[in-house]
């Protein structure tokens, strides 16, 4: 199952999204998930696995497991790059082994100092505060995203953490719209004005953290996650799902991709099993009255501002 985004390309609603996942258990994660089923998976340069999951792709490629086109390879511009597009695709695409990117995203709308190309550091002022760089617009970082499309480095461009306002901007200023918006968006943080915005405005959306983060941003951020809401519980029964099938088909139902991680082969398989089945209006009614506006992934914690404040 995919969805054709504004560029015309085919981005699958399911994806295997690779973020701290250990870059040891990258071939074998990669290597089963493409025999399970999967086509896209989910890179950032933040990541620092880029060329783990080159190397696995490699391999698929090489033994005939998967050809690239039928892969959608994202990964994402971070902030210290803002002013190096170009070098900073480049790199990305060097660790991946790849010719092109699929998709390529603009990880967070903050330019920071640079802290050298593939060196996605983020540099702390004396008072522990994120270094962002004032001499980089958003519009100039976008129209050389742009020119990555027209050099044939990158099939598709988007955005990524992006609100409402600096979306309509981004829409403005552009003369290659964002295909993408890839957000954190789940049960507990619905978001629904900038999803229907994103949607009305022929912005796909892609749902990262879509399980609200589980034991990963509980570790890191001490956040709760939906799945261990009753309600879900109660509708994983119904269903007779997991917790985490009824979260993804919620977000498939309401149009956006999906891009949970896991590690674990069942899981794996659980994640992708979510067309066979459908959930009442009436019960995604309830899912939607459990929104409580709460953000699990909290990188404040590590760049001492708020950028969502």
């Amino acid at each position: 199952m995919a969805i054709t985004l504004s560029s015309g390309f085919k981005i699958p609603i399911v994806g295997l999204g690779v973020w701290r996942m250990e870059p040891k258990e990258i071939r074998d994660l990669i290597i089963n998930a493409i025999q399970i089923g999967y086509r896209h998976f989910d890179c950032a340069a933040d990541y620092k696995n880029e060329a783990e999951v080159g190397d696995a792709l490699a391999e698929a490629f090489q033994t005939g497991l998967v050809k690239r086109e039928d892969l959608f390879i994202t990964t994402k511009l971070w902030n210290s790059d803002h002013g190096h597009v170009l070098e900073a695709c480049k790199d990305s695409l060097k660790k991946l082994r790849l010719e092109y990117l699929d998709l390529y995203l603009v990880h967070f709308p903050v330019a920071t100092k640079h802290t050298g190309v593939g060196n996605t550091g983020s540099a702390l002022d004396e008072d522990g505060v994120l270094e962002i760089d004032t001499t980089v617009s958003l519009e100039t970082t976008w129209h050389a995203m742009e020119d990555l499309v027209s050099k044939g480095l990158v099939r598709s461009i988007g955005i990524s953490n992006y609100d409402i306002f600096l979306t309509r901007d981004c829409l403005a200023y552009s003369k290659i719209k964002p295909a993408v918006n890839q957000i954190e968006t789940h049960p507990y943080f619905q978001r629904d004005s900038l999803v229907k915005f994103c949607l009305k405005h022929g912005i796909s959306v892609t749902a990262h953290t879509p399980l609200g983060g589980a034991a990963a941003n509980t570790e890191w951020f001490g956040t709760v996650s939906c799945l261990d809401d009753p309600v879900f519980k109660d509708l994983a029964k119904k269903y007779q799902r997991s917790v985490a099938q009824i979260a993804l088909r919620w977000g498939v139902q309401r149009n956006t991709v999906v891009i949970p991680k896991s590690s674990k082969l069942e899981r794996l398989k659980e994640n992708l099993e979510v067309f066979d089945f459908e959930l009442t209006k009436e019960d995604m009614e309830l899912i939607k009255s459990l929104d409580r506006k709460y953000r699990t992934n909290q990188p404040a914690k590590f760049w001492g501002i708020d950028l969502y404040a």
